[in-house]
């Protein structure tokens, strides 16, 4: 037997390829029966990967057809779209998709989960929103527990921060969650809040960890569906986009330091704009986790995204590897389609830690619910021994 869980919004599936990357005992914990999105092409990657049990299409629509059943399931993972929140969106008040995650706890209830976890930017734990979601929760007899966590505290190559909710009628999560930093920040000098950490918190993954293997790229175009070779495409920039990249040579420079050097090739809105955006035009280190990958992680202009070397933007399998996407998962759609499908996921890397905290409660507070043989060991004395995950 396995927990079953629903993935929403699911995207590629980095959610639920963390879920299933998890095992305790050597086994798979966690098994998908249900995901649902309402971009084709992320549809189709998420079936290509998992089996075709993604639903696409609306889910107010789906919910709304008498013919929809939705299958009974332990945990509802997933992360309604997080425009609405975002300090990017200057009309945020009046944007519908905020309310998104009103179908998503419909789901919740539907499906019978005893556990939820819900994913966003972190500006939605001071939103009203919050307050909205918790108090349905609790009326679904759920008590809740919220945090900010960097993917780069649990062993992923990205210093990406968002906002995650555990759910639970089973018990308070307080237990579990948030779940221990396995890595630090080496530059931080301070004694480690150990009550934060577990015990021989690793320093960080670095982007050449991550990235250092990988050859020049090679062509401007998707080869194949596997592989590290599949994605590690170029771009054809302009000529004098590539004098810029020259430009500014050293890791951690950016548009500041193009402005400083080369004043002729910075753009006039640049020069404009003294202020900010100090990642734009930037370029990566080799011995930091990588900023967080969005989905136009192949636009310098758009962020710190050129590589620490080469006189380039990071590749499409470049900034799979930084979310921890494996070399082997198969993306389907167009370059875009794919940077869209790779910038909206959950870190594969941080959505295994949530499992791991997922299974950790399941077994402190429902232990009959997992495989025999993943059950707490017994001491000497008959206890069942805390587990550490």
């Amino acid at each position: 037997m396995k927990l079953k869980i629903i993935d929403l919004f699911a995207g590629a599936g980095g959610f639920t390829l963390g879920f299933k990357q998890f095992k305790a005992g050597g086994k798979a914990v966690f098994d998908s029966v249900w995901a649902n999105d309402f971009n084709k092409d992320a549809t189709e990657t998420y079936n290509a990967n998992f089996g075709a049990h993604c639903t696409h299409g609306d889910i107010v629509s789906i919910l709304e057809d008498p013919k929809t059943v939705i299958p009974q399931a332990d945990v509802v993972i997933g992360g309604p779209p997080c425009q609405g929140f975002s300090l990017l969106n200057k009309n945020r008040e009046l944007d519908p998709r905020k309310a998104l995650w009103l179908p998503f706890m419909d789901i919740v209830e539907r499906s019978g989960a005893s556990v939820f976890i819900m994913e966003n930017v972190p500006e939605l734990l001071t939103s009203d929103e919050f307050k909205e979601i918790e108090r349905v929760a609790n009326d679904l007899g759920f008590t809740i527990r919220a945090s900010k966590l960097i993917a780069a505290n649990y062993g992923v190559a990205q210093v990406r921060t968002r906002a995650f909710i555990m759910g639970s009628k089973l018990a308070d999560p307080e237990n579990v969650f948030p779940p221990l930093r396995t890595h630090r920040d080496p530059r931080d000098k301070k004694t480690l809040d150990l009550k934060l950490y577990k015990p021989n918190a690793q320093p960080w993954t670095t982007l050449r960890e991550a990235i250092g293997d990988l050859a020049q790229p090679v062509g401007t175009e998707i080869r194949g569906e596997k592989g590290a070779n599949a994605l590690h495409f170029g771009r054809n920039p302009t000529p004098m986009s590539i004098e810029r990249y020259k430009a500014i040579p050293e890791q951690g420079m950016n548009r500041f330091d193009l402005l400083r050097l080369a004043p002729e090739l910075t753009p006039q809105c640049w020069i404009n704009k003294k202020s900010g955006g100090t990642d734009l035009f930037g370029r990566l280190w080799w011995d930091r986790p990588s900023v967080t990958i969005r989905t136009e992680f192949f636009k310098p202009e758009k962020g710190r995204y050129l590589h620490p070397e080469q006189n380039r933007p990071i590749t499409h399998r470049e900034a799979a590897r930084i979310q921890a996407f494996p070399d082997d998962f198969v993306f389907k759609g167009s370059k875009t389609e794919i940077a869209r499908q790779i910038g909206n996921a959950v870190a594969v890397g941080m959505a295994k830690t949530i499992a791991a905290t997922v299974y950790q409660h399941f077994l402190l507070t429902q232990p009959e619910q997992i495989p025999v043989t993943n059950k707490r060991p017994k001491t000497a004395n008959g206890k069942k021994e805390t587990v550490s995950l």
